[in-house]
């Protein structure tokens, strides 16, 4: 068993409980009552590079990351620094992250929020936008067959941005055979943790004009957004470099400075 494999098995489990616990009923009547969620691609398609800022407690490859008693004050600093965008850990088992996170951060920023975690079903979909997200994370490599393009059809429908994530050539030829319009490359492999920023480097040329380009994992320090960057990354997502710099708004002006548009 991968270490995906054992993530989507908690998630499963987890998925399992929330459902008995509120019905999809109850998910659609709430989203009716949610205001719509905000346009996203036109932030990430603005000059230089865009930041988004991840809320991040706890990760499977490194164990406890940062203590944050207050996401909604963390996601304040993330906005003021000149973040596009806030990601927020909802998996609970390996990344110590909950809806409630997600709600505490809506509540207190009005820009977008992605909601990250390991998306399976139609039922996260409805759940991500019950609770306030923008933006949802869709995992080439977790979602076989039709899934994908099934979910990205639910999230269009909804209102929702997803960022559609790949790790491999064939994972990438499935997320732009499905239409996405917001394409991530992960620097880490999630069978294995382990990570290669060059992997965004091989990769970025196959992605189609128009369409964003995220990189994802693997950043240390504003050198590597500057990298990333220059290998043609619309978008860099941050997580550990940011809950561990002590100066997260500080350090978002750095990481976007880095860039030198």
């Amino acid at each position: 068993m991968s270490v995906l494999d054992g993530i989507l098995d908690g998630v499963r489990e987890d998925l399992a409980t929330r459902q008995s616990a509120v019905s999809l009923a109850e998910l659609k009547a709430r989203v009716g009552d949610t205001p719509p969620a905000l346009e996203v691609l036109p932030r990430f398609r603005a000059p230089g590079v865009s930041i988004i800022a991840e809320v991040k407690r706890s990760s499977p490859s490194k164990g406890a990351l940062a203590d944050i008693p207050d996401p909604a004050a963390l996601a304040k600093e993330y906005a003021a620094g000149g973040a596009a965008a806030v990601s927020v850990l909802t998996e609970q088992r390996r990344f110590a992250g909950s809806l409630v996170d997600l709600e505490s951060v809506r509540r207190a920023v009005d820009i977008p929020i992605l909601r990250k975690d390991f998306i399976v079903t139609p039922y996260q979909v409805w759940e991500t936008r019950a609770h306030g997200a923008d933006l949802i994370l869709l995992m080439v490599v977790s979602l076989d067959g039709g899934l994908l393009a099934d979910l990205l059809g639910l999230t269009r429908e909804l209102g929702l941005t997803a960022l559609v994530e790949a790790h491999t050539a064939d994972e990438l030829a499935r997320a732009v055979e499905a239409g996405a319009d917001l394409i991530g490359v992960n620097a880490r492999d999630l069978t294995t943790l382990e990570v290669d920023r060059t992997v965004f480097k091989q990769l970025a040329p196959a992605i189609p004009a128009g369409t964003v380009a995220v990189a994802e994992s693997g950043v240390s320090g504003p050198e590597d957004v500057a990298e990333y960057r220059q290998w043609g990354a619309d978008v860099v997502l941050v997580g550990e470099a940011l809950v561990r710099s002590g100066d997260p708004r500080s350090s978002v002006r750095e990481f976007m400075a880095a860039a030198g548009d």
